[in-house]
């Protein structure tokens, strides 16, 4: 049986940092490029997203740390399995690796849209469902986006609106600023709105749905796929909840910003200097995404503004070395 008694052995497993996958998209803009850095195959005038440790197929990230020089994570969870993510989560979901962390980058409003739940997702799709978490880290003044209703409306109110034009009125936008965090589960409307930057933490999942895409056109003048019908089972028209997480930073302390059974976030606000990290009470990985600040080390991994590293889940007690003050996200479940 494996257990945190790992944690003493010679052998026990490093943290790993990946390397990004950048994403060209419609909506995207530079800003991953000029705030962290971001280059790859997709251009830097329209990255849209950078998706920092990913299991998803055909988009599986490589790790950037020598320990695990040639391997991705979808290798590294089958070699190491329990030892990596832990017993539970194992037990759980297998070879698949159930999160997903990611950087965006709204030059352009996103699409509204809504995720199905594992229920709806596995019957269609064969898939997870997608409920996830956004921390916004630069908003451009007044940028908004929505989440949520802002009245009531039902299921058959839905497709007559989107046919007059009035769909768009019925969701609550909010205004936002770096630090804002938005908490999206299953079944809520929502849209990234343009100027925003933010993570994204969420399950393994590519499963979205659109409802409206402002009839934007592609370079050969076709409309995006829309998913009118899907969004229609998927939404919960009873949502009047904004998703806003209140949460008050404390200096050299985890402050929980959401929770479900998906995953847990906490916001760390570190000072410079050392501190002890202790998971000897979690059953699981645990994600660190360096969210501003200089750069950060454990056990010699560093991970800089917009990076973040997995630490196994046979990790039960180490060392986070800051250069400078940093603000960190650290998820587990």
């Amino acid at each position: 049986m494996v257990t945190k008694k790992f944690q003493q052995a010679a052998n026990r497993l490093a943290p790993v940092r990946f390397e990004g996958l950048t994403k060209q998209t419609i909506w995207g803009g530079r800003k991953l490029h000029d705030l962290y850095g971001k280059i790859g195959e997709a251009d830097p005038e329209q990255t849209g997203e950078c998706w920092e440790i990913s299991g998803v197929e055909g988009n599986v990230c490589q790790a950037a740390t020598a320990d695990y020089e040639g391997l991705d994570l979808q290798q590294i969870v089958d070699r190491y399995r329990e030892r990596f993510v832990g017993e539970k989560i194992y037990a759980q979901f297998g070879d698949k690796f159930p999160l997903l962390v990611k950087l965006i980058d709204a030059n352009d409003d996103l699409s509204i849209q809504v995720h199905p739940d594992d229920a709806m997702a596995q019957r269609l799709h064969g898939k997870f469902g997608k409920t996830e978490m956004w921390v916004v880290l630069h908003a451009d003044e007044g940028a908004r986006l929505i989440s949520g209703f802002a009245q009531r409306i039902t299921a058959d109110d839905y497709r007559p609106m989107l046919e007059a034009g009035t769909f768009v009125q019925t969701l609550a936008a909010h205004e936002v600023k770096p630090g804002d965090a938005f908490f999206i589960p299953s079944g809520r409307i929502h849209a990234i709105g343009k100027g925003i930057v933010l993570a994204e933490i969420q399950q393994t999942s590519d499963v979205t749905y659109r409802v409206y895409d402002y009839d934007r056109r592609d370079v050969n003048g076709q409309g995006r796929q829309l998913h009118v019908d899907e969004a229609r089972e998927a939404i919960n028209f009873a949502d009047l909840d904004s998703g806003k997480m209140e949460y008050e930073p404390v200096e050299n302390e985890a402050v929980t910003v959401a929770s479900c059974p998906y995953f847990t976030t906490n916001f760390l606000r570190l000072a410079a200097g050392s501190h002890t990290l202790n998971y000897a009470e979690q059953d699981s990985f645990v994600i660190l995404m360096n969210i501003g600040g200089g750069v950060c080390s454990v056990e010699n991994v560093d991970f800089a503004s917009g990076q973040a590293i997995v630490l196994p889940a046979e990790i039960a007690k180490t060392t986070l070395i800051c250069t400078d003050g940093a603000d960190l996200l650290e998820v587990y479940i």
